[in-house]
């Protein structure tokens, strides 16, 4: 089986969200792709099968299981699709995913995806929270994952959290975000829940950063910043249902599994 490894978010290697992605002609068992993910130690591993000339079916997985949505790895596929197997006459590649149709589109140097939107559910900022983020969140709310806000960027960037605490916070991932000064928000992901502590540039977890940002200062199209160790950037533009993420990708690796 032939894997190739893309840094997402970036156009620099060594920085961005690392993901893995096997193009392959059937399904692999699933214990095979999870067994794949957890020997990686990516936050996922993506399979794809081609369907048609810019149609694919797509899979993620986490070291601690199947996942339902993931942007990195939607746009590191995306990208080598671009780079190997360029579709004709369309500059955009359709995913079939658990979320449903998924789209990447090429525009320049840039790759965009069209992500649905997490509705946002206000929840009160609880003392277990303090003590799992280390520092108090000024706004909480719930989609798929848990949304904190914070006061300024340092708060965000500086956080050391819990991660015991966290797995017994409510939501898939753990999100905190704050207004930023260069960007205008710096946000990080945690996923300890599915045994990543920290996704280094999470696309699925903008799809409740941007939503909040974008009604809270009143535009739609946000630069987003995540303020991991390896650092990502993300060109988003909020529209309601959807939500669109654009990132660079560079290539890292390209090998073969040996799987006999």
């Amino acid at each position: 089986m032939k894997m190739s490894v893309v840094d997402a978010f970036t156009n620099e290697l060594f920085k961005g969200n690392p993901a893995a992605v096997c193009f392959v002609d059937q399904w692999p068992t699933d214990q095979l792709m999870q067994n794949i993910a957890m020997e990686n130690r990516f936050s996922e591993t993506a399979f794809a099968i081609k369907k048609a000339d810019a149609n694919y079916d797509l899979r993620w997985f986490t070291p601690g299981g199947e996942i339902d949505l993931c942007g990195h790895a939607t746009l590191a596929t995306g990208y080598l699709v671009f780079q190997n197997a360029t579709p004709k006459d369309t500059d955009t590649v359709t995913f079939n995913t658990q979320s449903g149709a998924l789209k990447v589109t090429k525009k320049g140097d840039l790759y965009e995806m069209a992500f649905p939107s997490y509705k946002l559910k206000s929840v009160p900022v609880t003392d277990e929270m303090e003590a799992a983020f280390g520092v108090r969140p000024i706004e909480a709310y719930l989609g798929r994952d848990l949304l904190a806000v914070f006061t300024n960027e340092n708060q965000v960037k500086k956080m050391q959290p819990n991660l015991e605490k966290l797995k017994h916070l409510d939501g898939l991932l753990q999100n905190v975000t704050a207004p930023g000064k260069a960007y205008d928000c710096v946000s990080r992901s945690f996923a300890p829940k599915l045994n990543v502590d920290e996704d280094p540039v999470c696309g699925s977890g903008h799809c409740h950063v941007i939503p909040y940002w974008a009604k809270k200062l009143g535009k739609n199209q946000i630069a987003a910043f995540q303020a991991s160790e390896r650092t990502g950037t993300l060109y988003c533009d909020y529209q309601g249902e959807i939500t669109k993420l654009a990132g660079h990708a560079t290539l890292y690796s390209t090998g073969n599994l040996n799987l006999k």
